[in-house]
Order: structure tokens, then C-alpha cells, then sequence
């Protein structure tokens, strides 16, 4: 076929999808049951990362209190209790965050709000 010969079919894809901003930057949403390659959020596995490394070095004492620890990450000590907080979530949650296939709506601000502290009523 030459680039003068027509197409004899063409064919039209439609993929059925939305634009929702997360985080400043547009996302492309698939519908509920649409297969798509999972997505890393990086500031959840970000604040995950650190929930964890300010946890351990409390444990370890490095650092005796949070205020100590807050102080010299230069954040304060409100926000660093309730990153702290994602300690405590559900082995489950933490791992769909890892491994990018969390619920697309999951934010940061939602992770950061009070939740249950029993792991069933978490994932319900």
C-alpha cells in the first residue's frame, strides 16, 4: 500500500474515561471495572516512607518525644502526629499504596483525617 491508496477501514476505538485533578496535576480516570496498569501515588508512599522512618527513630530513641523530632525535621508537631498516624493503618491499605493499586480517589488529606483503629472497619 502506497501513501496515495486510500485506507479501505478505519477503525474508531472509543475509551470511555474522565479528567479529575489530584494533587494539581490532571488524571485520567477509567470507569469502575476497567483494567488500567496501576499508578503509583507518590506522595502517599512518600508519607508512608516517612510515618514509618519518624516511628522508628521514636522507638529507637534517637528522639524522646515528637516535638524533638518535629523540631528538627523543621515541620510541626501537629502535622508530623497525624503523618504518624498512617502507622497504624491496615497492612492491606499500606500495601494496595505500595504497590499503586489503592482506590484512584485516595488522597493524603483523606489518609491524614482520624480513622478507626481496627483494621476491618478500615477497609469497609
Amino acid at each position: 500500500m502506497t501513501r496515495a491508496e486510500a485506507v479501505p477501514e478505519t477503525v474508531t476505538v472509543h475509551v470511555p474515561f474522565r479528567l479529575v485533578k489530584r494533587g494539581g496535576r490532571k488524571e485520567m480516570q477509567l470507569p469502575d471495572g476497567a483494567y488500567g496498569h496501576s499508578k503509583m501515588d507518590n506522595t502517599l508512599v512518600k508519607a508512608l516512607a516517612r510515618a514509618f522512618r519518624w516511628k522508628r527513630m521514636l522507638e529507637s530513641g534517637e528522639f524522646t518525644t515528637v516535638a524533638e523530632l518535629a523540631e528538627r525535621e523543621g515541620i510541626a508537631p501537629s502535622y508530623m502526629t497525624r503523618v504518624l498516624r498512617l502507622t497504624l493503618l491496615s497492612p492491606d491499605i499500606v500495601g494496595a499504596i505500595l504497590d499503586g493499586v489503592q482506590v484512584s480517589e485516595l488522597t493524603l488529606g483523606q489518609l491524614l483525617e482520624p480513622f478507626p483503629m481496627d483494621w476491618r472497619r478500615q477497609l469497609a
